[in-house]
């Protein structure tokens, strides 16, 4: 009989991430997996690590929301001129991670990044909040700024300028992250966790699992 390493089992009282489980199309795991962090009571399910790079390929990354997800792709607004604006104009790849601590889950997903169309940065910034519409205009989003008082007295500029009425700025809109590789991870104990990975290629996808 082969010795038994202390306190090891093959149950796990979370949920397991198996090949039986799991569908062929990752975007119906995402959308289960999203639905439950929804109902989590996490503070937010949306935010996502996005991480880019510039054209000599140093990586940076920053916590944004997630705000529509489709086949077609993940979507989040920004100033298009911020530093990850421009490093996606330089190379246009980048990465998102979700993490979801209670459920011990996370969801990395790499693809292509495109602008979306001037439509939809239009109708969801007219969503937006006045305040967030105004601060769109008031900030040059990564530039360097002397103190507070200059910020505010930007978005104070900005508030008599348009008042009520804050059109989109033409340097503010949306992205597109289109995915091209998919990968789940479920926390089991001692560290053997799952990782199911669905990479698209000319067949659709091709999901496979990677050791911990």
């Amino acid at each position: 009989m082969k010795p038994t390493a202390p306190g090891w089992q093959p149950q796990n009282e979370r949920q397991d991430l198996t090949e039986s489980l799991a569908p062929d199309d990752p975007m119906a795991l995402f959308e289960e997996w999203f639905n439950t962090a929804k109902n989590a009571g996490l503070i937010e399910p949306t935010a996502m690590t996005l991480a880019t790079a510039d054209a000599a390929g140093r990586p940076s990354a920053r916590t944004v929301l997630l705000k529509h997800y489709s086949a077609q792709g993940f979507v989040f607004f920004t100033n298009y001129l911020s530093r990850k604006g421009t490093e996606l104009a330089a190379n246009p790849q980048a990465s998102l991670l979700f993490w979801w601590d209670r459920l011990e889950r996370q969801i990395r997903i790499e693809g292509r990044v495109e602008k979306i169309d001037d439509a939809s940065s239009d109708a969801y910034f007219a969503s937006r909040d006045a305040g967030s519409r105004l601060g769109a205009w008031a900030s040059s989003q990564s530039q360097a700024i002397d103190n507070r008082e200059a910020l505010d007295l930007q978005m104070q500029k900005v508030v008599e300028r348009f008042g009520d009425e804050v059109p989109r700025p033409p340097h503010w809109g949306g992205y597109k992250l289109v995915p091209q590789v998919i990968e789940f991870w479920q926390g089991r104990r001692n560290r053997l966790h799952d990782r199911l990975c669905y990479t698209h290629g000319a067949r659709g996808w091709v999901r496979q699992r990677l050791q911990p």
